[in-house]
């Protein structure tokens, strides 16, 4: 049998820092295979997995702006998947195609090794954004408990229609309603885009926040982002997004190639390194 090969798709696609996350651990546990970057024009992703199926990958992860069409076009999707309504990791069981969404594990994950006892005191949590990102963030949030979570978004229809995929505790508010929701919050999460390297600052006002609020950003090119200085400033927890990327990498790789791998501080200097903050 040939060495098994997983991929990342995406739209653009060349800046994922999946390879160098797989690469490692194809290395460290001495497996053959590979994992490569492997670009999908929009409109186009539908037929590449019915390929897959049957082709040389033996999965791949999905990022944008493919999630949705992702979830669409496969076979099963496993439940955090279909709550979040968006999926990133593919795999063959037998010729189906199966799905899930690990960032919300990834999202889990980072915070227990980052900030232990984050959600001991699971109460209110604002999630800003509304993307797929955001939905991954909310379904994290409620398997531990917290509510209500509100989604904050410049749209607040989109934030409404992210709501209504969560029953129970879940509320869309417009950014106007930031300073109120943020007195009462433990958790903030930064889940848009907004101070990534290239784009926007993210301008919030993190006066209103408690002392206890745990501040943490999906944002990882900076390191520390705007949001998260400002929250170090005033003496808040925070925690980064390079820890999501790690985590949510895991099952994946165990999926495409057999060995449940582990998130390693020497991971973690391989691809601070590869993004030039070593």
């Amino acid at each position: 049998m040939p060495d098994p090969i997983a991929c990342v798709v995406g739209w653009p696609v060349r800046h994922s820092r999946s390879p160098v996350i797989h690469r490692f651990w194809l290395d460290q546990y001495g497996i053959a295979g590979d994992y490569v970057i492997h670009p999908v024009e929009p409109g186009q992703l539908a037929p590449f997995l019915a390929a897959l199926a049957g082709g040389a990958f033996v999965g791949c992860n999905v990022t944008v702006p493919h999630k949705e069409a992702a979830f669409a076009a496969v076979d099963e999707i496993e439940p955090a998947g279909r709550a979040i309504g968006a999926v990133n990791t593919v795999w063959r069981d037998g010729g189906r195609l199966v799905a899930t969404s690990t960032d919300g594990v990834g999202f889990l994950a980072n915070l227990d090794e980052s900030a232990p006892g984050w959600d001991a005191d699971p109460r209110p949590a604002v999630v800003l954004g509304a993307g797929g990102a955001a939905g991954a963030v909310v379904w994290a949030l409620r398997e531990r408990g917290f509510a209500p979570v509100h989604i904050v978004n410049r749209s607040p229809d989109r934030a409404a229609a992210l709501a209504a995929r969560f029953p129970g505790d879940v509320r869309a508010a417009g950014w106007d309603a930031l300073p109120r929701l943020l007195s009462d919050a433990r958790v903030l999460v930064n889940a848009t885009s907004l101070g990534m390297e290239g784009q926007p600052p993210l301008a919030v006002d993190l006066a209103p926040l408690r002392d206890d609020c745990l501040v943490t950003d999906i944002v990882y090119v900076p390191l520390e982002t705007g949001l998260l200085a400002a929250a170090r400033a005033r003496g808040l927890r925070t925690a980064d997004g390079l820890g999501m990327l790690l985590h949510q990498a895991v099952p994946g790789f165990e999926r495409w190639f057999g060995k449940r791998p582990a998130v390693t501080p020497a991971l973690r200097g391989a691809v601070l390194r590869d993004l030039g903050q070593s």
